[in-house]
């Protein structure tokens, strides 16, 4: 602890204090410019960036859907739906599926098991598509399919080299997440191995619980300060 008598006459502490003082000023500045710039008004040059950001979901629908074995249930979903989705930077849209089983057994002694189905998910919009498969094991499962339009590895990570344009340009959609967005869910169900020749199991398809959202990228681009040596 200084005293002001030691901020009057001993160098080392008035460089100390100061140097605080500049940190104290210096960080709210860069924060505040790097919040200006992540809405684009202002641009930044070649640095170090740390580039933060968070995901979230925004609902299109959600429902059970009785899916037959080898069919596939598709649909389209229009940002017109959504309140302000011009204001809102998407950069995906994805499908989350949950399923049981439905194999039936008919007959005296049985004594197989249900075999796996297969569910697959698929997600589009424009030319960007993504596509999961996901089993029951016999039993239940989930799975989700997405298809994304950014740069996932820029967000929580320090960006070199490219200016804070550069970067906004590979995690803000600039109103390329508007318009169709297409989904589809098909489902390839098995019937299990009977033994027992008086038994026989069937599988005619399987009822998939789905949600289906638009992916929303809240995110900051602020000038990196290494404090490491401070």
């Amino acid at each position: 602890m200084y005293t002001m008598e030691d901020l009057k006459t001993n160098r080392d502490a008035q460089i100390t204090v100061g140097s605080i003082v500049f940190f104290l000023l210096a960080f709210p500045i860069y924060f505040g410019y790097a919040a200006s710039t992540a809405t684009g008004s202002l641009g930044g040059g070649v640095a170090d960036y740390q580039v933060n950001g968070e995901i979230t979901y925004v609902e299109l629908e959600s429902g059970l859907q009785g899916i037959a074995d080898g069919e596939t249930w598709s649909k389209i979903y229009n940002t017109d739906a959504v309140n302000n989705a011009d204001d809102l930077n998407i950069v995906g849209v994805m499908v989350s599926m949950s399923y049981g089983e439905d194999e039936t057994s008919s007959g005296l002694g049985c004594v197989g098991s249900a075999a796996a189905d297969t569910i697959t998910g698929t997600a589009s919009h424009l030319e960007f598509t993504g596509s999961a498969d996901g089993q029951n094991n016999g039993g239940s499962g989930s799975h989700e399919a997405m298809a994304t339009w950014y740069n996932e590895s820029m967000v929580g990570a320090v960006v070199s080299g490219l200016t804070m344009d550069e970067i906004k340009a590979q995690i803000d959609s600039m109103g390329a997440g508007l318009g169709d967005h297409a989904v589809s869910i098909t489902v390839d169900a098995n019937a299990g191995n009977e033994p027992v020749p008086t038994c026989s199991r069937s599988d005619g398809g399987e009822e998939v619980t789905y949600t289906v959202s638009l992916m929303v990228l809240e995110y900051t681009i602020a000038p990196f300060i290494d404090t490491s040596d401070i």
